[in-house]
């Protein structure tokens, strides 16, 4: 449990287990086209699942950033449906032991979302039961808050998404080198142009490697130089023509850019149930006395 007056950040939420060291680093091949990950290597990641369908499947993907919360896409998200997190998974396909289902308490995206421009696509979950870390669930670390990634920056992109634009979704979680591109580049006119704002963070774009449908959510991985891993970017759009076309690089949601409004609503969350404890102990205080007068 942490304190209301306690807590200043996301950080004071990540258990001495610590953020963004797995327990088995993954293998980073510079392959040109997506792998499969080495099993358990990115802890954080997580399958948003919906009920949509009739029952649970994968729609998107997801980061852990606490013991609680889960970052993904506002996109995502349909407020017509019931959604559950998967965690500690690597096939989505078979039973796993060491993974975790929890339904999502809360979601909240971000109250100036715009869905046509895909600005400000960011959502956050809250399960609805604390998870334990181990070896298989881990949190990954968030950057500092308006932290500027340079061009050329190795980061990873991971997901269960199609394999292709017209592909079959992936079974083994996937991962994928995905260099960043300069706003000033992604933003030219035969890039993304004004449709890429600062933001955003834009990865790939060599027309070979992308994010695909079903990676939407999904965190864009960068390594810190003492090796732990930020989450720099949630997976927000690509190009309608297809997941891997030249010029059109994958476009993230930039982490960065968030952290205030991330902490803003976990704080106004425990504010919220510390008011509603505070509230239930009066009641409960003034019934006693009551009784007691009786």
């Amino acid at each position: 449990q942490f304190a209301i007056e306690e807590f200043s950040d996301i950080t004071a939420l990540v258990p001495v287990y610590g953020c963004g060291r797995p327990t088995f680093p993954p293998v980073l091949n510079r392959v040109v086209a997506g792998e499969d990950v080495r099993p358990h290597s990115w802890p954080w990641q997580v399958s948003l699942q919906s009920d949509s369908s009739g029952r649970w499947s994968h729609v998107c993907g997801g980061t852990l950033i606490s013991s609680e919360w889960v970052l993904s896409a506002a996109h995502c998200i349909n407020d017509r449906y019931n959604y559950r997190v998967e965690l500690g998974k690597h096939s989505l396909k078979v039973t796993e032991e060491d993974s975790i289902a929890s339904e999502a308490a809360t979601v909240i995206s971000h109250e100036d979302y715009n869905v046509l421009l895909s600005r400000n696509d960011i959502a956050l979950i809250k399960l609805s039961s604390s998870v334990t870390f181990s070896n298989t669930i881990m949190a990954a670390c968030l950057p500092e808050q308006d932290v500027i990634l340079p061009h050329g920056a190795q980061c990873y992109v991971t997901g269960w998404g199609r394999l292709s634009t017209s592909g079959a979704p992936a079974d083994i979680l996937q991962q994928a080198l995905l260099p960043v591109v300069g706003h000033d580049i992604c933003s030219q006119s035969d890039w993304w142009s004004v449709l890429a704002t600062e933001k955003m963070v834009c990865a790939g774009g060599d027309g070979i490697t992308a994010g695909c449908n079903g990676d939407s959510g999904g965190p864009l991985n960068c390594q810190n130089p003492d090796g732990s891993w930020d989450v720099h970017g949630v997976v927000s759009f690509g190009s309608g023509q297809g997941c891997n076309v030249f010029q059109k690089p994958t476009v993230f949601t930039k982490v960065s850019s968030y952290i205030n409004w991330i902490n803003w609503v976990i704080r106004s969350m425990m504010n919220n149930k510390e008011h509603r404890a505070t509230s239930f102990d009066n009641k409960l205080k003034k019934c006693v006395e009551l009784q007691r007068e009786h």
